[in-house]
Protein backbone atom coordinates (compact mmCIF):
# COMPACT_ATOMS: atom_id res chain seq x y z
CA UNK A 1 0.00 0.00 0.00
CA UNK A 2 1.47 3.34 -0.88
CA UNK A 3 1.07 6.61 1.94
CA UNK A 4 -0.68 8.90 1.12
CA UNK A 5 0.38 12.21 -0.78
CA UNK A 6 -0.44 15.82 -0.14
CA UNK A 7 -3.79 16.71 -2.31
CA UNK A 8 -3.34 18.93 -4.91
CA UNK A 9 -4.74 21.85 -5.65
CA UNK A 10 -7.01 19.87 -8.55
CA UNK A 11 -8.33 17.44 -6.15
CA UNK A 12 -9.22 19.87 -3.44
CA UNK A 13 -11.43 22.30 -6.08
CA UNK A 14 -13.54 19.05 -7.33
CA UNK A 15 -14.27 18.43 -3.38
CA UNK A 16 -15.39 21.99 -3.20
CA UNK A 17 -18.17 21.82 -6.21
CA UNK A 18 -18.61 17.90 -4.19
CA UNK A 19 -19.29 19.84 -1.26
CA UNK A 20 -21.34 22.46 -2.77
CA UNK A 21 -24.72 20.19 -3.36
CA UNK A 22 -25.65 19.20 0.17
CA UNK A 23 -24.12 23.35 1.26
CA UNK A 24 -27.08 24.50 -1.49
CA UNK A 25 -29.07 22.03 0.38
CA UNK A 26 -28.17 23.31 4.06
CA UNK A 27 -28.39 27.18 2.32
CA UNK A 28 -31.87 26.51 1.31
CA UNK A 29 -33.08 24.98 4.41
CA UNK A 30 -31.38 28.54 6.13
CA UNK A 31 -33.03 30.66 3.60
CA UNK A 32 -36.60 29.21 4.27
CA UNK A 33 -36.32 29.26 7.69
CA UNK A 34 -35.31 33.19 7.89
CA UNK A 35 -37.98 33.95 5.45
CA UNK A 36 -40.47 32.25 7.46
CA UNK A 37 -39.16 33.88 10.85
CA UNK A 38 -39.44 37.65 8.55
CA UNK A 39 -43.05 36.82 8.43
CA UNK A 40 -43.07 35.37 4.72
CA UNK A 41 -40.89 38.23 3.40
CA UNK A 42 -36.76 38.41 2.64
CA UNK A 43 -34.95 40.25 4.69
CA UNK A 44 -34.42 44.25 3.42
CA UNK A 45 -30.92 44.61 2.66
CA UNK A 46 -28.61 46.22 5.34
CA UNK A 47 -31.53 44.94 8.20
CA UNK A 48 -31.38 43.03 10.86
CA UNK A 49 -32.68 40.59 9.26
CA UNK A 50 -30.34 40.31 6.82
CA UNK A 51 -28.01 40.07 9.00
CA UNK A 52 -28.73 37.57 11.39
CA UNK A 53 -29.74 35.39 8.35
CA UNK A 54 -25.96 35.99 6.63
CA UNK A 55 -24.53 34.63 10.74
CA UNK A 56 -27.41 31.66 10.51
CA UNK A 57 -25.85 31.14 6.91
CA UNK A 58 -22.10 31.39 7.93
CA UNK A 59 -23.02 29.16 11.20
CA UNK A 60 -24.51 26.24 8.93
CA UNK A 61 -21.52 26.51 6.66
CA UNK A 62 -19.18 25.98 9.60
CA UNK A 63 -21.16 23.15 10.80
CA UNK A 64 -21.08 21.63 8.13
CA UNK A 65 -16.93 21.62 7.53
CA UNK A 66 -15.66 21.76 10.66
CA UNK A 67 -18.23 18.62 11.93
CA UNK A 68 -17.54 16.82 8.80
CA UNK A 69 -13.63 17.46 9.79
CA UNK A 70 -13.70 16.28 13.15
CA UNK A 71 -15.94 13.98 12.74
CA UNK A 72 -13.94 11.46 10.59
CA UNK A 73 -11.05 14.39 8.91
CA UNK A 74 -13.47 14.08 5.85
CA UNK A 75 -16.43 15.95 4.11
CA UNK A 76 -19.43 14.35 1.10
CA UNK A 77 -16.70 15.87 -1.43
CA UNK A 78 -13.41 14.63 0.26
CA UNK A 79 -14.55 11.39 0.65
CA UNK A 80 -15.55 11.03 -3.01
CA UNK A 81 -12.15 12.02 -4.36
CA UNK A 82 -10.15 10.32 -1.04
CA UNK A 83 -9.03 13.39 0.65
CA UNK A 84 -8.52 13.52 4.45
CA UNK A 85 -7.20 16.31 6.93
CA UNK A 86 -4.87 15.68 9.22
CA UNK A 87 -3.19 17.66 11.75
CA UNK A 88 0.74 17.72 10.94
CA UNK A 89 1.39 14.76 13.47
CA UNK A 90 -0.90 12.42 11.29
CA UNK A 91 -3.26 12.70 13.47
CA UNK A 92 -6.96 13.88 13.75
CA UNK A 93 -6.66 17.86 13.69
CA UNK A 94 -8.39 19.28 17.57
CA UNK A 95 -10.73 21.66 17.35
CA UNK A 96 -8.56 24.94 18.35
CA UNK A 97 -7.04 23.71 14.72
CA UNK A 98 -10.54 23.31 13.03
CA UNK A 99 -11.58 26.38 14.14
CA UNK A 100 -8.73 28.60 12.52
CA UNK A 101 -8.50 26.30 9.18
CA UNK A 102 -12.00 27.18 8.89
CA UNK A 103 -11.29 31.02 9.64
CA UNK A 104 -8.44 31.32 7.30
CA UNK A 105 -10.08 29.37 4.36
CA UNK A 106 -12.28 32.32 4.30
CA UNK A 107 -9.83 34.57 4.09
CA UNK A 108 -8.48 32.67 1.61
CA UNK A 109 -11.58 32.64 -0.39
CA UNK A 110 -11.96 36.61 0.96
CA UNK A 111 -8.16 37.21 -1.34
CA UNK A 112 -10.15 35.63 -4.37
CA UNK A 113 -8.76 32.37 -3.81
CA UNK A 114 -5.03 33.57 -3.57
CA UNK A 115 -4.65 31.30 -0.12
CA UNK A 116 -5.31 27.98 -2.51
CA UNK A 117 -2.88 29.23 -5.31
CA UNK A 118 -0.50 29.24 -2.65
CA UNK A 119 -0.49 25.62 -3.06
CA UNK A 120 1.05 25.50 -6.55
CA UNK A 121 4.42 27.30 -4.93
CA UNK A 122 4.39 25.27 -1.66
CA UNK A 123 6.99 22.28 -2.12
CA UNK A 124 3.76 20.20 -0.21
CA UNK A 125 1.21 21.62 -1.86
CA UNK A 126 0.04 23.60 1.27
CA UNK A 127 -2.69 26.38 1.48
CA UNK A 128 -3.03 29.21 3.25
CA UNK A 129 -5.30 27.68 5.97
CA UNK A 130 -2.97 24.26 6.14
CA UNK A 131 0.20 25.89 7.15
CA UNK A 132 -1.96 28.74 9.46
CA UNK A 133 -3.87 25.98 11.63
CA UNK A 134 -1.16 23.39 10.92
CA UNK A 135 -2.84 20.60 9.06
CA UNK A 136 -2.24 18.65 5.97
CA UNK A 137 -4.93 17.45 3.39
CA UNK A 138 -3.62 14.58 1.80
CA UNK A 139 -4.85 12.22 -0.84
CA UNK A 140 -5.51 8.58 0.03
CA UNK A 141 -4.51 5.49 -2.05
CA UNK A 142 -7.09 3.62 -4.26
CA UNK A 143 -8.59 0.84 -1.60
CA UNK A 144 -6.05 -2.25 -2.64
CA UNK A 145 -3.25 -0.57 -3.86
Amino acid sequence: MTAAAPAALPWRFAAIVYDLFPLVGIWFACGTLGVALNGARAPEPGSLGAALLFLLLLGATYAYLVLSWRRGGQTLGMRAWRLRLLDSAGQPPGWAALNLRFALAALSWATFGLGFLWSLLHPERRTWHDLGSGTVLVRLPKPGS
